[in-house]
């Protein structure tokens, strides 16, 4: 069974290597599960899991593998005879309890037993023991058979079994949308850090240096401090299928915003399918022209556009077909979005659609062009890797195949 969790959670793509199952067996060995299913089940997840993104996966691989035992655990008849048989067990009881047993016959105590287990899996309101007078139980103290396995939870909270399926940390998974906070986090990795101004920071490195070649002699050494240079131009597609996503892109665009330790930043819509211009504002009132964004914003500029692909194939592939009516593009769509995947030496697309959507053919021809991610946590964490250029950014190709 132990071996089956262990697949369990590589399927579900918790990150379970030899080092840390090992140090959850020696765990094991030394009793810091306390013989119950639900220490095991938080004694897994604090050696087995790193990061609370996998909780949720964590939890379904527990709920998949450990699936019905906690039903199997009511049937206790035979542990419970080989315990009465054994005079040695006895010893741990008081006299009451001893007195209470003796009223009571092998099949009465199954019942009873039975009468408790299912109480306690129907209630969880706690502080009660299951059999006997007083207070106490001839099953062991605090809810434990005497055999050392926990067959109840006597501090009245939920099952090991419940609390996995209640998957109380879905939103701890890096596959769901992002709210502010996590975008501005992901973008702290978007840096590219310069020397700039006076020699004012020590170089702690080049000090312990110069000071070692001198004999211990104390020799200082400064250098301008290092700060983040990066450039950002931001594309926004807006209105028609984007208005499901409009909350999350707005998360984006307000994260990017008040991220202070970019050098510029600059924010730009559009509808569908960029064509001769993009806009100011979400109501294509206030026009820049392509041309004119290329020749303002140089190619190291880092180009992030955020938008479903999502269109009819003509508006994307042939002229004329610009979803606007008054509004006729010589050049398609798919042209303009060369020009500027072309230009940009750094570049990604942000999808807010799940992978399962990106079968259309508009998509696909997007795809060709630019590095697509999902706008999800780990997306825009993958997205980021890409801008900054991260040697895991190469799997980028392999990650993104459907």
């Amino acid at each position: 069974m132990l071996l089956d969790f262990f697949y369990q959670l590589r399927a579900h793509k918790v990150p379970v290597g030899l080092n840390e199952w090992l140090a959850l067996m020696q765990a094991l060995a030394t009793g810091l599960h306390e013989s119950s299913l639900t220490g095991f089940y938080h004694l897994g997840r604090a050696i087995l899991v790193h990061s609370e993104a996998h909780f949720d996966a964590y939890d379904q691989a527990f709920a998949v593998a450990f699936k019905g035992v906690e039903a199997q655990a009511l049937d206790l008849s035979d542990e419970l005879a080989e315990w009465l048989a054994d005079p040695a067990m006895l010893q741990y009881l008081s006299e009451e309890d001893r007195e209470a047993l003796k009223g009571l016959d092998l099949d009465e105590l199954r019942r009873m037993l039975r009468e408790r287990m299912a109480e306690q899996r129907e209630r969880h309101e706690g502080g009660s023991r299951w059999i006997g007078t007083g207070g106490t139980s001839p099953f062991g103290q605090g809810g434990f058979h005497p055999s050392g396995v926990r067959i109840g939870d006597m501090a009245g909270g939920r099952s090991a079994a419940q609390i996995a399926a209640q998957r109380r940390f879905k939103g701890y998974r890096r596959d769901l949308v992002l709210d502010v906070r996590q975008i501005k986090v992901a973008l702290r990795k978007l840096r590219e850090l310069r020397r700039e101004g006076q020699q004012m920071e020590l170089d702690l490195d080049e000090t312990v240096d110069k000071t070692c070649k001198n004999a211990g002699e104390l020799e200082l050494i400064f250098r301008p401090p290092r700060k983040n240079r990066v450039k950002v131009v931001l594309l926004m597609d807006v209105g028609g299928s984007m208005d499901p996503h409009a909350r999350v892109v707005s998360r984006l665009f307000s994260a990017a915003n008040q991220t202070k330790h970019f050098r510029a930043f600059d924010a730009f819509y559009f509808h569908n399918c960029v064509y001769e211009s993009v806009f100011r504002d979400s109501w294509m009132s206030d026009p820049v022209p392509v041309a004119e964004l290329l020749q303002k914003f140089g190619p190291r500029h880092k180009l992030v556009v955020v938008g479903d692909a999502l269109m009819h194939p003509l508006e994307l592939l042939e002229s004329g077909w610009a979803i606007d009516y008054w509004h006729h593009n010589r050049k398609p769509g798919i042209e303009w979005l060369r020009m500027l995947a072309d230009h940009f030496e750094r570049k990604v697309w942000l999808n807010p659609e799940p992978r399962g959507a990106w079968q259309h053919i508009t998509v696909s021809s997007i795809r060709e062009l630019f590095p697509m991610f999902t706008l999800t946590l780990e997306g825009l964490s993958d997205a980021v890797d890409t801008l900054v250029g991260a040697r895991r950014a190469i799997k980028h190709a392999t990650k993104n195949v459907i």
